[in-house]
């Protein structure tokens, strides 16, 4: 989710998985894939800015090896490997 900007300075916050285009047509127009637009005031590279920024973080946040299950305690990174006979043939 990216905060931008209407063109009455009123903030509203975006799925920036949902945009489909970003025009510049004089203002920055955003196309949901729903087919509703957007007039932003920022322009396409600020948002694509706080699009990649805001991937960053959620991606740095990711720690794939401290992922388990609570429940029954099983390390899910044990199950993405494959059975110990067919590690020991790689």
């Amino acid at each position: 989710m990216i905060v931008l900007t209407r063109l009455n300075n009123n903030p509203l916050v975006v799925n920036s998985d949902l945009i489909k285009l970003i025009e510049y047509a004089p203002d920055t127009v955003l196309t949901l894939v729903s087919g509703e637009k957007i007039v932003v005031r920022e322009s396409g590279e600020e948002i694509l800015a706080r699009i990649v920024a805001f991937r960053q973080r959620v991606l740095s946040g990711l720690d794939i090896k401290s992922l388990s299950l609570p429940a029954s305690g099983r390390d899910v990174t044990a199950e993405t490997q494959p059975p110990p006979e067919e590690r020991s043939r790689t």
